[in-house]
C-alpha cells in the first residue's frame, strides 16, 4: 500500500491484494441487499427481514473496520517517518471520530 499526505489527509493507494478482501465483503453485502429486496417482494416475515438487515449492518461494520485498520496502520507508520506527523495524527483521529459517530 502506498500512502501520502495531501491537504493534511492520508491518501491510500491500495494494490489489488489489499482491495480484494474489501471488494469481496462488499459483494457479499450486495447479495444480502438483493436477498432483502426479494424478501420484501415476497412479503416475508418481518423478523426474517430484520435479521437480514442486522447481517448487512454487521457486514458493513466489518468493511469499515478493515478500512480503519488500513488507515491507522499506514498512519502509524507515517507518523514515525513523516516530517508532518501532526497532520498524520490529526487525520487518523478524524477517521476514528467519524467511525465512532456511526455507532451512536
Amino acid at each position: 500500500m502506498q500512502a501520502r499526505i495531501v491537504d493534511r489527509r492520508i491518501e491510500l493507494a491500495r494494490n489489488a491484494d489489499e482491495k480484494k478482501p474489501l471488494l469481496q465483503r462488499l459483494s457479499r453485502v450486495e447479495g444480502q441487499v438483493r436477498g432483502l429486496k426479494a424478501m420484501i417482494e415476497e412479503d416475508r416475515y418481518c423478523l426474517d427481514e430484520i435479521q437480514q438487515i442486522n447481517a448487512m449492518t454487521a457486514a458493513m461494520r466489518e468493511v469499515a473496520l478493515l478500512l480503519i485498520g488500513q488507515h491507522v496502520s499506514e498512519g502509524a507508520q507515517m507518523a514515525t517517518t513523516s516530517s508532518d506527523a501532526d497532520a498524520v495524527v490529526d487525520d487518523v483521529m478524524r477517521v476514528l471520530r467519524a467511525a465512532l459517530r456511526t455507532r451512536e
